[in-house]
C-alpha cells in the first residue's frame, strides 16, 4: 500500500453560497474493495481566501459523529423579571423554538463547571418530534427558573441568587434525528448560548448555526493521520445584469478582428494570466456562448504559428492557443467521448483481463503472451473506434482543426505532415489520450480506476498516442525496450493510412471558404450505382455503375477512376443526404442527395454498412449548410406523382421531417455574464500587469531600441494598438469595480447578523451581540 500517494488531479465544481466548510476526505481502500475513513481536511468558508492558490498542507482531522454538523435553528430568548406572590423578585427565561431542518430539540439550561468542561443542568426539555420532514417548525415555548427566591426550598444542581450570576450561564440546545433503531437517535448539532447578551436587551430572536459537540471525549492527534496537500482556488462571483458588462463585454468578444491579435483584449488577459489556464477557462465559455470561438483561436493560432520556427514543434507548448483548444475540447467533445469511448472503457474496467507487458511486474502465474495479446486486442479495437469516429466529431472541433492545419500548411510548405500533426497534437495527445489515461476525469467513469486497470489505460493511452502522432521513428519514442518491441504489432502502414482519413475527415469540414486551402482533401471514393438526374429534357433515366469521388470542395462521379467527371456537385449544393425508400425502385441500400432546384441523385450502395457510410461523410461534410432542408420526401418522383404522399407536383415541400444527421451545434449551458465577471476579476487582481503592460507600449513607441528586460515577458507587436486596448479594459474594468464597491457598501448596510440568510455563527456571534448592542443604545 502506497503511504505517501500523489494525485495531481483537478476537480471544478460549483458549491452553494451558504456553505459553511469546504471538506476533503480520505479513504482507504481493502483488498475487498470496501471504503473505511481516515480522516479530514475541513476549511472554513472565511479562511479560504488565506489558501487561495497556495499550495498547502493541511493536517487531518479526525472524523466522528459529533462533529459532522450542518444546519441552523431559529430561535427566541427572553428573559423577563418576575415578583413573586411574597413581592420577591427573581428572574424566568422563556425559549421559544420556531423552525429548523431537522425532527428533535432537547434543550438543557444550566451553569458550566470550568474544571471539566462538564455540565451542572438545571432543567431539560424537549420539543415534539417532527417526522418526515428536513425542515420541521416547532413553534414551542419552554420556562426555565434562572434565579431563585432564598426562601425556595426545593434542592437543585444549585441556587442562584445574586443577579449578576446570570452572565455566568448558557443555554444548550441539542439537535437530534429521532430514531427507531436499537442504535438510539442520532445527533445533528448543538448551540450554546451565553445569557449575558440578554443583559443588553431582554429579548432575541435569530437564526443560529449548529456547531459540533464539545463532549470532552479526546480524540487522535492530528500528527496521528498524517496530512493532505492541497491547492485550493476559491472564487465567489457577484453578478450584474448584462448591460453592466457592455464595455468590457465588446471589446473583449472583437479580439479575432483586432489586428494584430497580440492586442486584443483576450489576447492581453492571456498575456497578464499568471497561468494561461486562468485566462483559458472564462474566454473559450464566453466566446462558445457568442459563436466566436472559431474565429478567436484562429487568429491566436495563426499568430503562433508564425511565431514558430521548427515544425515539430507546432503547438507544443502550454501557450493560450493550446489551453484554449484544451478547454473547447472539453466543453464540446464530452458527448463525442462519451459514444466514442465509453463503452470499451467500461468493459475495461469491468472485466479486469491482464495488460502487463513489463516483464519485471508480471504477476505470479501470468503469461507475457497472454498479455500482449490482450493489450493489443484493446489498442486495435480503441483505435479504430478512433479512427471510425469522424462522422461524430462536433462541428466546432472541425471547425478549429481546419483553420489549425490551414495555418500549419501555409507555414510550412515544405512539410507534408505537418497538416496531419498541427491536428493530431490536438486530438490524439491532448484529447483522446488523456481521456484513456484519466477516464474519471472526462466523466467516462464514476471514479478513479483500480491500479491494475489504471495501469492498463497508461499502456493503451501511450500506444495510442504515438500511433496518433505519426512520428517517423516511432520506436524512439518510447524509453521502455518492452513498449518499443509490443509497438512492432502496428508498424503496418494500415494504421498510419487510418490516422491521416481520419484526420482528413474532422479537418475538412471547417469554414465555408473551403477552397481557400492548395489542395482539396479526398475524403471518400469508390463504385456505386446511379440513376439518371435528368438533366436533359428527354431521354431514359436508367441506372449505371460509375466511380464517386467525394473531397471538402464537391461531390463528383465519373465512368472509371481517374477519368474526367462527368457531374459534379459542389458541397454548399448539397441541401440533405437521406435514406430512400426501397419501394421506389424495389432496390435496396439506396440513399438520396438532394440539391437546389428539387434536383435529386439516387445512389445505389454495395451494401448497408456502405450507405451508411456515405450518407454520414456527406451529411458530415454538408451539415453547416445555411440552405439545409428541415423536411425531404423519402420515396422517389414517379409517373406524375410522390410515392410517400401522393402529392403531383414535383416541387412540393418534403412531407417527412429530415433526420438532421449529426448535430451541427453544441448545445452549452453558460452564463455570458458571468463569463465576464470573471474575466473582470482577472483583469482587476492582475491590474498592476495591466499598468507596466502600459508602460512597455510606451517604451517601445519612444525607444525603439533594446528591449527593456522587465518588458520582455509582454508579446507587443503593436504598441500603439495595444496601447489603445489597454486604455478600454482598465477604463472598463475601473467602471466595473466602482460598481462592485456601491454592491458591497448597499449589502452591507442591509446585512443582518442573524436572519436567515446571515445566521449567527462562532465568529459572528460576538458581531451579532456588538450590532444588536448599538441598537439598543440608538434607541435609549
Amino acid at each position: 500500500m502506497d503511504r505517501n500517494p500523489f494525485y495531481g488531479e483537478d476537480f471544478y465544481c460549483e458549491i452553494p453560497r451558504t456553505f459553511r466548510h469546504l471538506s476533503f476526505y480520505i479513504f482507504d481502500r481493502d483488498v475487498f474493495r470496501r471504503d473505511s475513513i481516515i480522516g479530514k481536511v475541513a476549511i472554513q468558508k472565511e479562511d479560504l481566501q488565506k489558501y487561495h492558490n497556495r499550495d498547502t498542507w493541511f493536517q487531518l482531522q479526525h472524523v466522528d459523529a459529533d462533529s459532522e454538523v450542518q444546519g441552523k435553528v431559529h430561535l427566541e430568548l427572553r428573559l423577563s423579571e418576575v415578583i413573586t406572590d411574597t413581592g420577591v423578585v427573581c428572574h424566568k427565561l422563556a425559549t421559544r423554538y420556531k423552525e429548523r431542518d431537522m425532527k428533535e430539540i432537547t434543550v438543557s439550561f444550566g451553569v458550566p463547571r470550568a474544571a471539566h468542561c462538564e455540565w451542572a443542568i438545571s432543567e431539560a426539555k424537549k420539543t415534539k418530534v417532527k417526522k418526515k420532514t428536513n425542515n420541521p417548525h416547532f413553534d414551542e415555548v419552554f420556562y426555565f427558573e434562572v434565579t431563585r427566591p432564598s426562601s425556595y426550598n426545593k434542592k437543585s444542581h444549585f441556587d442562584i441568587e445574586d443577579v449578576d450570576e446570570v452572565d455566568k450561564m448558557e443555554i444548550r440546545v441539542d439537535l437530534w434525528n429521532a430514531s427507531n433503531l436499537k442504535f438510539g437517535d442520532e445527533f445533528l448539532g448543538e448551540l450554546r448560548l451565553p445569557l449575558k447578551f440578554l443583559r443588553q436587551s431582554s429579548s432575541y430572536e435569530a437564526w443560529y448555526f449548529l456547531q459540533p459537540r464539545d463532549n470532552g471525549n479526546k480524540s487522535l492527534k492530528p500528527d496521528d493521520l498524517g496530512s493532505l496537500r492541497l491547492n485550493v482556488v476559491y472564487t465567489e462571483d457577484h453578478v450584474f445584469s448584462s448591460d453592466y458588462y457592455s464595455p468590457l463585454r465588446d471589446v473583449l468578444l472583437k479580439s479575432a478582428d483586432v489586428e494584430p491579435v497580440s492586442a486584443s483584449a483576450a489576447h492581453i488577459l492571456g498575456e497578464v494570466c499568471r497561468e494561461k489556464q486562468e485566462a483559458a477557462i472564462p474566454l473559450v465559455r464566453l466566446f462558445l456562448h457568442y459563436g466566436r470561438i472559431v474565429p478567436f483561436i484562429s487568429a491566436i493560432a495563426n499568430a503562433e504559428v508564425k511565431r514558430t520556427q521548427d515544425p515539430n514543434t507546432i503547438f507544443r507548448g502550454n501557450s493560450l492557443t493550446s489551453k484554449c483548444i484544451d478547454e473547447t475540447m472539453k466543453l464540446a467533445g464530452m458527448h463525442y467521448l462519451q459514444v466514442t469511448l465509453k463503452p470499451i472503457i467500461d468493459e475495461i474496467c469491468q472485466v479486469h483481463k491482464p495488460c502487463e507487458i513489463d516483464p519485471v511486474k508480471l504477476k505470479d502465474g501470468e503469461n507475457l503472451e497472454n498479455n500482449r495479446e490482450n493489450l493489443r486486442q484493446y489498442v486495435d479495437r480503441i483505435f479504430t473506434v478512433i479512427t471510425k469516429s469522424g462522422v461524430s466529431c462536433p462541428t466546432v472541433m472541425c471547425d478549429i482543426f481546419f483553420s489549425l492545419r490551414e495555418s500549419a500548411a501555409k507555414r510550412f510548405q515544405g512539410d507534408l505532415d505537418v497538416r496531419y500533426t498541427a491536428v493530431s497534437s490536438f486530438i490524439f495527445l491532448r484529447f483522446f489520450a488523456p481521456a484513456i489515461l484519466s477516464p474519471n476525469l472526462f466523466q467516462l467513469t464514476p471514479h478513479h480506476p483500480d491500479p491494475q486497470t489504471s495501469r492498463t489505460l497508461t499502456l493503451i493511452s501511450k500506444t495510442i498516442q504515438t500511433l496518433g502522432s505519426l512520428s517517423k521513428s516511432k520506436s524512439a519514442n518510447f524509453k521502455e525496450s518492452y513498449m518499443a518491441t509490443f509497438y512492432d504489432y502496428f508498424n503496418e502502414q494500415k494504421y498510419a493510412d487510418a490516422v491521416k482519413n481520419f484526420l482528413d475527415l474532422i479537418s475538412s469540414s471547417g469554414r465555408r471558404d473551403h477552397k481557400s486551402i492548395e489542395q482539396p482533401i479526398l475524403l471518400k471514393e469508390g463504385f456505386m450505382i446511379k440513376r439518371a438526374q435528368g438533366r436533359k429534357r428527354f431521354g431514359m433515366k436508367n441506372f449505371k455503375k460509375r466511380w464517386f469521388r467525394l473531397t471538402n470542395h464537391e461531390f463528383t462521379y465519373q465512368k472509371s477512376k481517374g477519368d474526367h467527371p462527368l457531374c459534379s456537385i459542389p458541397i454548399e449544393n448539397i441541401l440533405a443526404v437521406e435514406r430512400l425508400e426501397e419501394e421506389s425502385f424495389k432496390m435496396k441500400n439506396m440513399f438520396q442527395v438532394i440539391q437546389p432546384e428539387r434536383r435529386v441523385l439516387y445512389i445505389q450502395a454495395n451494401n448497408c454498412v456502405e450507405a451508411k457510410d456515405w450518407i454520414d461523410i456527406l451529411t458530415k461534410v454538408s451539415q453547416c449548410n445555411k440552405k439545409r432542408l428541415t423536411v425531404y420526401h423519402p420515396s422517389a418522383y414517379l409517373n406524375g406523382h410522390w410515392l410517400c404522399c401522393k402529392a403531383t407536383a414535383d416541387n412540393t415541400p418534403g412531407c417527412t421531417p429530415c433526420t438532421g444527421g449529426l448535430p451541427a451545434n453544441i448545445q452549452l449551458d453558460i452564463d455570458g455574464d458571468r463569463e465576464t465577471e470573471r474575466i473582470y476579476s482577472l483583469f482587476n487582481l492582475y491590474m498592476p500587469k495591466l499598468e507596466k503592460m502600459q508602460e512597455a507600449c510606451g517604451s517601445k513607441s519612444v525607444y525603439d531600441g533594446p528591449e527593456e528586460e522587465e518588458y520582455s515577458t509582454f508579446i507587443i507587436d503593436d504598441p500603439k494598438e495595444t496601447y489603445k486596448t489597454l486604455k478600454l479594459i482598465i477604463e472598463g474594468v475601473g467602471n466595473l469595480e466602482q460598481e462592485h464597491a456601491q454592491y458591497k457598501r448597499d449589502k452591507f448596510k442591509k446585512t443582518k447578523y442573524g436572519s436567515q440568510e446571515h445566521p449567527i455563527g462562532d465568529k459572528s456571534f460576538q458581531t451579532y451581540i456588538r450590532q444588536q448592542s448599538e441598537i439598543s443604545a440608538h434607541s435609549i
